[in-house]
């Protein structure tokens, strides 16, 4: 009798556990990462809707070159322009624009080559006429596409030939090091700057010295990956995170977000 008391007992425990959570793959911009935004964002979602968020921080080109593969369910990415030729091409189903935030040109306090302004077209023609050390992400990723095309806006040719711009093929907050170490100047996306600060201390190598012209804005989409071309892929649980994070709740997860106290990301879905 007892014996089958605890078998009993043993059932009626395994069928109240609660159901395994659903998971997906997601590949994303390291500057998610590197800030700490996703180690907040994703539990949240998991508590709401039960869906774990497995996620791989690469540069935009490479998660892009994820979801054309099928490697992942979907992309959290920041290139905009290639983000609508993937959709266009089929491969996403969708943008859904969700937040922003900013890049900035940062370089030596002493600013040897007089970059500082709120010009971004200047500050390139400066930091070129004085052959300043230029570090460059040159991974493919968004952050990358966007110093391509700034290069494009202010009318130069991209210096990649010349022995002043290094190309990193790093992430952000490598390439930040980098241009540290070296004295130089780098593109970065404002977050991964305010990290970058915060773990320098009182004295960084790098200061903020061009920020807050348009051209620096730095959109952010979630993009579920199409089914018609990934058979095998979970539109399903992808639809539900591109539905969060342009929520009411997800939109004040991500004004809640700070780093010594100073906001990194600003929600904008439509």
């Amino acid at each position: 009798m007892r014996k089958l008391s605890a078998v009993l007992c043993l059932v009626l425990l395994c069928s109240a556990a609660p159901a395994a959570a659903e998971t997906m793959l997601m590949a994303t911009t390291t500057s998610t990462e590197a800030t700490g935004l996703l180690d907040v964002l994703m539990p949240q979602f998991a508590k709401d809707t039960g869906i774990e968020v497995k996620w791989t921080a690469v540069g935009t080109g490479k998660a892009l070159k994820m979801g054309e593969n099928c490697d992942v369910d979907v992309l959290m990415v920041h290139a905009p322009a290639a983000e609508k030729k993937f959709v266009e091409d089929g491969f996403g189903t969708g943008r859904t624009e969700f937040m922003y935030n900013d890049f900035v040109i940062v370089g030596p306090k002493a600013d040897p080559a007089k970059a500082k302004g709120g010009d971004t077209a200047k500050a390139l023609a400066a930091i070129a006429s004085a052959k300043a050390p230029f570090i460059s992400r040159g991974d493919d990723s968004g952050t990358h596409k966007a110093e391509q095309g700034l290069w494009k806006a202010a009318n130069m040719p991209l210096p990649d030939k010349e022995s002043w711009y290094v190309s990193a093929g790093q992430g952000m907050m490598e390439t930040l090091v980098m241009a540290g170490e070296r004295s130089g100047y780098a593109l970065t996306d404002r977050g991964t700057y305010i990290s970058y600060e915060a773990k320098a201390g009182a004295n960084p190598a790098l200061v903020i010295l061009v920020e807050g012209d348009k051209v620096l804005l730095n959109q952010y989409s979630v993009i579920p990956v199409n089914p018609a071309k990934c058979s095998k892929t979970k539109k399903d649980l992808a639809d539900k995170l591109a539905a969060w994070v342009a929520s009411q709740k997800g939109q004040q997860a991500i004004a809640g977000f700070t780093l010594e106290g100073k906001q990194l990301f600003f929600p904008n879905a439509k």
